[in-house]
């Protein structure tokens, strides 16, 4: 390869999706809604810094949630039975969880600016109550995801362990969209549920994904030019 080629050729496998890039999408993204709500710090903070750090989250979530739609693999496989075809539940996670980050998307953007009851209600809680709700209905497809590739309960592989996790972390944002309901004060109805279950779910999400990292799969390298090969989990 020339170095002509080889400097065109960076550019594009940049934009290639990978797991590792998802992994790392996802990490940093917990990373920041976790700085976000992190106990006492959150606090100190204050909600414009804390509402920026999950914006920015988001957009870590929503490109991560889009790499994994894209290394799903195909959308439905055929069976024996009417009407001929299936959606694949991996397919169905991975598209769900990616529509949860989306409406995060809706719900961290509107958050800076939103001011009024009606606009947190409307743009901030109702787009995030969404996104939790996709993003539950996702940890349970990986579940069904799991199983038809491997056992369902399966304590000594990572991927297992990356699927439970990632489902507690779904819980977690479970909860802190009901602590966030708006009241007609204006006020939260739970501001500490809210703040710690997106602590706890931020916190899953990241291991979640660390512990799957493809680097962890593959063997010493003797030689500097080996490349090792990933694999894909079932759903982050």
């Amino acid at each position: 390869m020339t170095t002509t080629t080889a400097e065109h050729a960076r550019p594009r496998r940049f934009f290639i999706p990978t797991v590792t890039k998802q992994c790392w999408g996802f990490m940093i993204g917990s990373a920041f809604f976790a700085l976000a709500s992190t106990p006492g710090l959150s606090e100190a903070m204050g909600s414009s810094t804390a509402n920026l750090l999950c914006f920015i989250g988001a957009w870590f979530f929503t490109t991560a949630g889009l790499m994994q739609l894209f290394l799903s693999g195909a959308v439905s496989v055929p069976v024996h039975y009417a009407p001929g075809r299936m959606v694949r539940a991996e397919w169905l996670a991975a598209a769900t969880q990616s529509f949860g980050t989306i409406m995060f998307n809706i719900s961290t953007t509107a958050a800076l600016t939103a001011k009024s009851i009606s606009a947190q209600e409307h743009y901030v809680w109702n787009p995030d109550a969404g996104g939790s709700v996709a993003f539950l209905a996702s940890g349970l497809l990986a579940f069904v995801a799991y199983s038809h590739s491997a056992k369902l309960w399966d304590l000594g592989k990572r991927a297992w362990w990356s699927v439970l996790i990632n489902f507690v972390g779904c819980v977690a944002f479970a909860f802190s969209a009901i602590g966030a309901y708006i009241l007609p004060s204006g006020d939260s109805f739970d501001g500490s549920l809210a703040n710690n279950g997106t602590f706890i779910g931020a916190l899953c999400f990241l291991v979640a994904s660390l512990i799957v990292l493809p680097q962890w799969g593959r063997p010493a390298r003797r030689h500097r030019g080996a490349v090792g090969g990933e694999y894909s989990p079932v759903i982050q």
